[in-house]
Formats: structure tokens, C-alpha cells, sequence
């Protein structure tokens, strides 16, 4: 993995992390769990995608199977949470 794949993983991890935040609970949850929350979210958003036959080509595709798959994510902690 290079750098620059590295870096595009971070930002759309970011991205789709804050996202989701702001859409679940009105605001990000910080720099590092928005990231964790993105990439996590962008291994469910990819899988749910495929078994769907969806495929994501561009930067904005990725950030929203990311961000499906962090709010996923979301939802699914705060059923656990509770």
C-alpha cells in the first residue's frame, strides 16, 4: 500500500467518520474516532455494497459506501450500548 492510498484511505475515513456524526448525533466525535468510525464504515459500506452488486469508482462513491457503512456502524453500537 502506498503512501498516497494510505492518505486517501485517512481523508475518506474522515470524511464518512464526521458524516456520520454529524448526521447521527449532530456533531463529529473527534479527529480519531471520526477516522476509526470512516474506516471501519468503509469495510461494512464496501461489503454491503458488493452483495448488492454496487461498485464504487470515484472518491465521492467511496465516501458515501463509507458512510452507509459508519452509520450502519453507529446504529449498530448504540443497540449494543443499550
Amino acid at each position: 500500500m502506498s503512501i498516497t492510498s494510505i492518505l486517501i484511505l485517512l481523508i475518506v475515513g474522515l470524511v464518512a467518520g464526521w458524516l456520520a456524526g454529524v448526521i447521527w448525533k449532530g456533531s463529529g466525535y473527534g479527529l480519531v474516532w471520526d477516522i476509526i468510525i470512516g474506516i471501519i464504515g468503509s469495510f461494512i459500506g464496501s461489503f454491503i455494497f458488493g452483495l448488492l452488486g454496487i461498485r464504487a469508482y470515484t472518491i465521492i462513491g467511496s465516501i458515501v459506501a463509507a458512510l452507509v457503512g459508519a452509520l450502519l456502524l453507529l446504529f449498530i453500537i448504540s443497540k449494543v450500548k443499550k
